[in-house]
């Protein structure tokens, strides 16, 4: 009888997981992924090979999978936003005011140069009428505890009556278990945008199961089941199979508990550029010493439309999340928030992981940095967020520095090493 208990404890095992006992990949398992990739790929109308190791399918914009969700079936690509409240930035970067302090001026001095291509770009492109994807490729999709969890964030939240770090003035959604955040959020507003320029880096990730991002996101709802909105660069070899800089967009209706994933692995998020593959590497990357370099994402609500559009820099609009995937969200965020985000389980445990946020350094000298960051509420333009708070989860671990002293334009500097002699 004992015996058989533990058979049947193996068996329901392997189908959850689709991992034999011997650690090789169960038979059915294999077939599922098989059948999702063939289905992912039966549209693709031109492939493209990235000197990176990519393969970008040229896939027919009616045929992408955003139209999987039951809630789309019926829904009517919107090719272009209605209106564009970036071009009504009320600060130009050339008008900032520079700060008494070094490291201000420093920063001032530096050229700035937006980040406009993606590595694949170099070996063709995609005709229009078509998006380009990457290809998902099968060992990642395997790796995955389930076809559909992959790509999606795993999610963990703090126990709000026994953790004594939380901070109960925060909003909800900012503190989660197994993630570490260095962030400055803007509340007290009806948002229907927000926009930043992210200095791209590529940290250091410790495992294959941890991930590094830096990002604009836009939130609302509650705690366990809050909506969230984002794009920004990722390092997350999870999702990816590698530690290369990527651009990305994620979502999720519910806390990521059953809805959402990064770019179009799963579906929702409707692309309309065939000049911008999500998941695929930024380039070029900056080297220590070398020229700066910057993505700056814009995510914004069409008025007209209700879809909230993802814009890459300051002409390129990516696509959009369409309002009926969401409950609350497609109404306006709760709260717009810029900075970086480190999930690994040994978060705030010892030993702490040794994977970076931003460029591996605390925010002093040339650590990582989001500037000309935007808000578009009520307002009927972009303008400085009025009310920002800031945040670390583990301030000896990564930290923050938000500059608003002597500056028309605030500016936010984050990141940190991780596991280091203050964070054991």
């Amino acid at each position: 009888m004992r015996s058989k208990v533990i058979f049947n404890l193996l068996m329901l095992l392997i189908t959850v997981s689709g991992t034999n006992t011997d650690g090789s990949f169960s038979k059915q398992k294999i077939l599922e992924v098989e059948r999702k990739l063939q289905h992912l790929r039966k549209h693709s109308l031109k492939t493209i090979q990235s000197e990176d190791g990519d393969i970008i399918d040229c896939v027919d914009i009616k045929k992408q999978p955003a139209f999987d969700h039951p809630a789309l079936k019926d829904h009517k690509i919107q090719m272009a936003p209605s209106y564009n409240s970036a071009k009504k930035d009320p600060i130009e970067r050339t008008t900032r005011s520079k700060t008494k302090s070094s490291m201000m001026k420093q920063k001032d001095e530096e050229s700035y140069m937006t980040v406009t291509s993606q590595i694949w770009q170099k070996n063709g492109s995609c005709p229009k009428g078509t998006i380009p994807i990457r290809r998902i490729r099968k060992r990642e999709l395997l790796k995955a505890c389930s076809i559909d969890e992959y790509g999606r964030k795993k999610p963990s939240f703090l126990n709000r009556q026994v953790n004594h770090r939380l901070n109960n003035n925060l909003d909800s959604f900012v503190q989660q278990q197994n993630h570490s955040k260095a962030i400055v959020f803007a509340t007290g507003f009806r948002y229907l945008g927000g926009k930043g320029d992210i200095r791209v880096f590529s940290p250091s990730v410790e495992k294959d199961d941890e991930y590094s991002t830096a990002q604009v996101s836009l939130l609302n709802g509650s705690y366990n089941d809050y909506e969230c909105i984002e794009s920004g660069w990722a390092v997350n070899p999870s999702v990816y199979g590698d530690r290369k800089t990527r651009l990305f967009v994620y979502w999720t209706a519910d806390g990521s508990h059953e809805t959402g994933c990064f770019d179009l692995t799963c579906p929702g998020f409707i692309q309309t550029s065939n000049e911008i593959a999500l998941g695929a590497a930024i380039y070029p990357i900056p080297t220590p010493g070398g020229l700066p370099y910057q993505i700056t994402i814009y995510i914004y609500k069409d008025l007209i439309t209700n879809n909230w559009w993802v814009q890459y820099g300051e002409n390129t609009n990516i696509g959009y999340w369409p309002p009926e995937i969401f409950r609350a969200i497609c109404y306006n965020a709760e709260s717009v928030e810029w900075g970086g985000e480190v999930y690994s389980t040994t978060v705030g445990h010892t030993p702490h992981t040794k994977t970076q946020m931003g460029n591996g350094q605390f925010s002093r000298g040339n650590s990582a940095s989001i500037l000309r960051m935007r808000v578009h509420d009520n307002y009927p333009s972009l303008k400085i967020p009025e009310w920002v708070q800031y945040y670390s989860d583990e301030y000896n671990c990564y930290d923050f520095y938000y500059v608003s002293d002597y500056l028309e334009d605030p500016e936010f500097y984050y990141g940190g090493p991780g596991s280091n002699p203050m964070c054991p």
